[in-house]
């Protein structure tokens, strides 16, 4: 009998706190958002599912958590802390992004430098509410609706809170179907709405592979720091568009990607121990996680608007709503809003024009943070 209670006082039944079961209820949640209603389940079910691996209840010391030094967890989120996760992730995104439609429209570009106001707000936001200025400055990133770009910039200026701000910023890409179309909705008439993009001018091959050089001169030469970003998804992209290394573009845009996806949505989820993660802070990251989203989305639409004014050929301004990070959520919900008043107008490739766009504005955002608050 004795050597019974010994056995079930080591297991997590008897180890589990209130706090752990609360995460463990979220990553289900998580984990049934992903499978059953089918929200990016590309992010939710790797974090949803470490949510769960993290929360498993364990003896301190026995190296099996992810914050203990000797862990299997620990050293896979090296990836997470050090950000080669996320500059991986970055050049999967440039093997898999078509430039052209921004090309053949640049004055597009203006509406995801526009979209990252929710940026700067939430920094002010969160200084004003007492977070100090390099966790202030990691939790406006959730405003670029970026999780790479977010768990970067955390890792680098607020380590302690990557497990709040990544759940942050995946949970509102995930909720973008809930959360963009009434702001959409509530800015925008009928009339602008319906507003049908021209035809884009066909964009040579020469001007697909110089962009991602001179993109890349352009942003790192603005905002060094931005470099192990932005470095990767133009490389990512040149490959691509060059046509000459198309094996290596393949392998970046699927195998290498999905690679770091696993890792990083595991590891993040994992570091939500519900002792270290279940606190005021987190409940405020979440709040203001949510101010940045909404502003950034409202931004891009109401510039979108103000451009109309000093243009003849009109732009949708549901498109604003694109410039946020977010691909291709919200460039996918822009075009279900329009597709909702309007079949036949589609605006999902002008849409996700800005969305790149936006990828670009949240790097560099990202990387004038980095530079100001070191």
């Amino acid at each position: 009998m004795e050597l019974l209670l010994q056995f079930l006082s080591n297991t997590g039944f008897y180890l589990a706190d209130y706090r752990q079961i609360i995460m463990l209820a979220i990553g289900i949640l998580f984990v049934y958002l992903a499978i059953a209603k089918q929200y990016e389940p590309l992010l939710l079910l790797p974090i949803g599912f470490g949510i769960l691996v993290g929360n498993i209840p364990f003896f301190k010391g026995f190296g099996l958590g992810i914050y203990e030094q000797n862990s299997v967890l620990h050293y896979l989120y090296f990836g997470v802390t050090t950000g080669l996760y996320p500059s991986i992730v970055f050049l999967g995104l440039g093997a898999m992004t078509d430039f052209s439609s921004l090309l053949a429209r640049p004055k597009l570009m203006l509406l995801g430098a526009a979209a990252q106001t929710g940026i700067w707000a939430t920094l002010l936001s969160a200084m004003a509410l007492g977070f100090m200025p390099k966790e202030a400055a990691s939790i406006a990133m959730i405003g670029g609706a970026d999780g790479p770009t977010s768990i970067f910039l955390t890792a680098k200026l607020a380590p302690h809170l990557i497990g709040p701000i990544a759940i942050a910023a995946y949970s509102y890409m995930a909720l973008i179907p809930l959360i963009q179309p009434p702001i959409m909705r509530l800015l925008t008439s009928r009339e602008e709405r319906l507003i049908r993009m021209s035809d884009s001018r066909t964009v040579s091959k020469k001007e697909l592979v110089v962009f991602p050089v001179v993109g890349l001169l352009l942003c790192c030469f603005l905002a060094p720091a931005s470099i192990p970003l932005l470095g990767t998804f133009f490389f990512g992209n040149i490959m691509k568009e060059s046509g000459v290394v198309d094996r290596l573009a393949k392998t970046a845009s699927n195998a290498i990607v999905d690679t770091a996806t696993i890792f990083l949505g595991l590891t993040v989820g994992a570091s939500t121990q519900g002792d270290i993660f279940l606190t005021p802070k987190s409940v405020g990251i979440f709040a203001l996680g949510a101010l940045a989203f909404s502003i950034a989305t409202a931004s891009g639409v109401i510039f979108a608007k103000i451009m109309n004014f000093f243009m003849k050929d009109k732009i949708n301004p549901l498109l604003g709503a694109a410039g946020v990070s977010a691909v291709p959520g919200s460039a996918r919900e822009v075009h279900l809003v329009a597709l909702k008043e309007d079949p036949t107008n589609f605006l999902l490739m002008h849409a996700m024009a800005c969305n790149s766009s936006g990828v670009i504005g949240s790097a560099v955002c990202a990387g004038i943070l980095w530079s100001f608050m070191m």
